[in-house]
């Protein structure tokens, strides 16, 4: 005897795979296998690799090791993770990549502070003024090597809210700082990162 599916259920999954976001509002994106990575992620192997629910990204001051969704943001979501710089000085969020275009969210140790930009970023040109971008907004913060960061992101009715351990944060408005207000997540590193926890939902 076949049992009846209800059609609600089956259009939620069409919703769900056929969504152009990569999270919707009744699921949380949480990334845990490697075939995620390489379905979802635009990705280069020699880059960034999933190994025990850690992702791990190498990169240099030329090349950057980049990792790029291949879906778009919600509207409005959250995305938490937690991040160790394990060598070298800088841990990229991108924020609204599209058409060259992206909100820089970073961790940088060399000045110790964490920074919301304006960024360019050129996938096929690794020069100086083709990827990264002015600062628009930083607050000093302790950076270290192999420690362990929480990191939290939230976009609210085009209100960008970065947080990092829950005690350094940062605000802006996106209308008013003329930044993205739509686009793609990805990751930055110029030595090697790694990624734990990260959740992406709609809110």
């Amino acid at each position: 005897m076949i049992k009846q599916i209800s059609i609600p259920f089956i259009f939620l999954l069409f919703l769900s795979s056929c969504s152009s976001t990569i999270s919707t509002s009744k699921k949380e994106y949480i990334l845990q296998h490697s075939k995620e990575l390489k379905s979802d992620w635009t990705i280069n192997s020699k880059e960034w690799i999933l190994k025990n629910d850690t992702l791990t990204g190498k990169g240099s001051l030329s090349p950057w090791g980049v990792l790029i969704s291949k879906k778009q943001l919600p509207e409005n979501y959250e995305i938490d993770l937690k991040v160790n710089m394990t060598n070298e000085s800088l841990f990229e969020i991108m924020l609204h990549l599209d058409k060259g275009k992206y909100i820089r969210t970073y961790l940088y140790q060399i000045d110790q502070n964490i920074v919301i930009g304006d960024g360019v970023y050129d996938k096929k040109d690794d020069s100086y003024g083709k990827r990264g971008g002015k600062t628009l907004f930083r607050k000093p913060m302790q950076l270290e090597n192999n420690k362990w960061y929480s990191v939290k992101i939230k976009v609210l009715n085009n209100q960008l809210h970065f947080s990092v351990d829950d005690k350094t944060s940062l605000e802006c408005s996106l209308e008013k700082s003329n930044l993205n207000q739509k686009g793609k997540l990805g990751f930055i590193t110029n030595g090697e990162v790694k990624i734990t926890d990260l959740k992406i939902k709609s809110i």
